[in-house]
Parts: structure tokens; sequence; C-alpha cells
């Protein structure tokens, strides 16, 4: 009994010791240099916003910040609600989260949920998953 307890105190010294030695992980995703410029943008409400130019709009997603700000992805680029200059507005209802008002400047606006596309043309939805579903199974009990 008097080795273990010798032995398991030595063991997580040693641990700690080469936990020490081991490399920094260093940045996970960006240079410190574009960190800052990310944070200035953020202090100084700086947005930017890159025009929509594609004959669909497709809703990738929308995350709203504990701050109530939100921002959404349209054709995979994030834009903040509201913002203007992409040629596109984008409304959220805290009702439906899952939902977003897509307002392009040279058309009416159009409701549209994660995952959906309309074409600017023809004002035609589609779907990600076309018409399919997903079924999700709890996970079986042990």
């Amino acid at each position: 009994m008097k080795r273990a307890t010798f032995i398991l105190p030595m063991l997580a010294v040693l641990l700690a010791a080469a936990m020490a030695r081991a490399a920094p992980l260093g940045r996970l995703f960006f240079t410190p240099e574009r960190r800052a410029a990310l944070e200035r943008q953020r202090d100084l409400d700086i947005q930017e916003t890159q025009p929509i130019d594609s004959p669909t709009v497709t809703l990738d997603g929308i995350v709203t910040r504990s701050s109530g700000r939100t921002t959404v992805w349209l054709n995979g680029r994030p834009q903040n609600e509201n913002a203007k200059g992409s040629g596109v507005r984008v409304s959220v209802s805290p009702k439906n989260p899952d939902q977003a008002t897509v307002i392009p400047d040279d058309d009416g606006p159009a409701s549209l949920k994660v995952g959906q596309s309309i074409d600017r043309a023809t004002g035609e939805k589609s779907d990600v998953i076309d018409g399919g579903t997903v079924s999700v199974k709890p996970p079986p009990k042990r």
C-alpha cells in the first residue's frame, strides 16, 4: 500500500512535467494581426459586405448572439442582419429563428428556412434535401 501511495504522486509529477515540455498549440484560426483587425471591426461596428450577384440566393445559416445581434450566411458569405451593400437585406424574426425574410434590392421579400434557396428571376424556392426527409432516431438506451 505504501508503494502505491508513493508511485501515484510520482506519476502525476512526471506527467505534468512532460505536458509542460510539450510544444504549445499556437493559434487555431487567425494570425494575431487578423484577430486584431477583426476586433477593430467589431469595436467600430464596421461591416464588410460583399455583393450577392448570383441568380439564386441560399440561406446557409443563422447565428444569433447573446447580445441579440444576428449573423446570416447567404451563399456561404456572412452578413449582419439588415446590412446594406450586398444587394440583399435579411431580417430574422425572434419567433422563427430557423428562417429569415430575404429582401433583394430589386425584388420583393421571400421567407426562407435555413437550407432553402430562391431563384431571384422566377421566385421559385428549392430545398437542399429536395423534398426528402431527415429522420433522427434516439440513441439506444443503456
